[in-house]
């Protein structure tokens, strides 16, 4: 191990070991609650563009394995952690965490007061920053940091979109889903298969003719990387998809939904991106603990960032009413809404957690039924 330390924009430094590939990456410093699913989350297409910070203070103690991967590579610029471990014996394990990062190119660095860098976070924001040697002078490392762009107005999604269609079980005859794909994590591809989907997923850019021309049972968007207010022409090509055929987002979907009828999104202060989030099922009464991952919200009918009660508030849209059905209980943000006058539904968190708790997975059936 070498000395290391991350710099943040605001010109704070937290001291650490390398312990992966070679320093030097910048991006928007975020941190993740979760206990677990650190593979996961490096591979996750939203976190493109980021650091993460782990609050957990040791991962890697059960290795990495391919069935833990959510895209095809990792994502995340660079890792940093209390402890981390490079364990390989772990029942399922293929490798050791560090080992692997190391091998995928991806810096990380430990020994970092986490719990002092996520209080800072939390308290001024998620801002960029970079992990660098400890041999860098802190002005050069500023410069760098500096020199990066800032995530609100970035288009990541171009970076994670394939470039041509993937048709998926072309021969199935269940309901064909039709899915822009801005960054798609695995595990919600995989639930819609296993209910019996036929899925299609294609580039960001991919206009509503072109979408229409496949005669879809629906238009599913998922979740991505950077801001949805930089996806004007996903946005456009969405509206104009928005009451011919039933439209359902999650996460940056739901944003994008959202915005394509009219709606507006905003920065939160640090996002939300963990697995122990919970949210109110406005149609149930029942809570669900939730994964999620995503650092912009929907505002609410009036322009709030944060709704009182537990209401099921309407907005009046570019195609009718809308109405929450589900409320975030951490900081009252909105995580999903129903389409009243036209087939759609949203919601903001992870149903299919990938990693996280299973209570929301129940959307899946509920969004399959209504397609059918």
């Amino acid at each position: 191990m070498s000395g290391a330390f991350l710099l943040l924009e605001d010109g704070t430094r937290f001291d650490g070991d390398s312990v992966a590939a070679p320093l030097g990456a910048t991006g928007e410093v975020v941190f993740n609650t979760s206990m677990s699913g650190y593979q996961e989350s490096v591979t996750d297409p939203s976190y493109r563009g980021q650091i993460i910070v782990f609050t957990y203070p040791l991962v890697g103690n059960y290795g990495v394995s391919a069935q833990a991967m959510e895209s095809d590579s990792v994502h995340a610029r660079a890792v940093v952690m209390r402890e981390g471990i490079d364990r390989e014996d772990a029942p399922g394990a293929e490798g050791g965490w560090l080992t692997w990062l190391a091998d995928c190119g991806i810096p990380a660095i430990a020994g970092v007061d986490t719990r002092a860098l996520v209080r800072h976070i939390r308290d001024k924001g998620a801002m960029r920053g970079g992990v660098f040697p400890a041999s860098m002078s802190e002005a050069q490392a500023r410069d760098q940091v500096m020199a990066e762009p800032q995530m609100a107005g970035l288009d990541l999604a171009r970076e994670v979109t394939p470039r041509e269609p993937l048709i998926l079980d072309p021969d199935n005859p269940g309901p064909r889903v039709v899915a822009i794909d801005t960054g798609i994590k695995g595990s919600i591809v995989r639930n819609l298969r296993e209910r019996g989907a036929r899925v299609e997923l294609h580039p960001c850019g991919t206009t509503a003719a072109e979408l229409l021309a496949r005669d879809p049972d629906a238009i599913f968007l998922a979740n991505g990387p950077g801001d949805p207010a930089a996806l004007d022409y996903v946005v456009e090509n969405v509206r104009e998809c928005v009451g011919k055929v039933p439209v359902f987002g999650i996460c940056m979907g739901h944003q994008l939904l959202c915005r394509a009828v009219g709606l507006e999104t905003f920065k939160l202060r640090f996002g939300h991106r963990g697995s122990n989030h919970p949210v109110k099922d406005l149609t149930t009464g029942k809570i669900d603990i939730t994964s999620q991952n995503h650092g912009f919200a929907v505002s609410g009918p009036n322009g709030e960032a944060h709704l009182e009660g537990d209401e099921p508030v309407r907005w009046e849209t570019d195609f009718g009413a809308a109405e929450l059905s589900h409320l975030n209980l951490y900081d009252r943000t909105v995580e999903g809404l129903i389409l009243k006058d036209v087939p759609g539904a949203t919601v903001q968190y992870h149903p299919e957690a990938g990693p996280g708790p299973h209570d929301a997975v129940y959307l899946f059936d509920r969004f399959l039924e209504l397609v059918a």
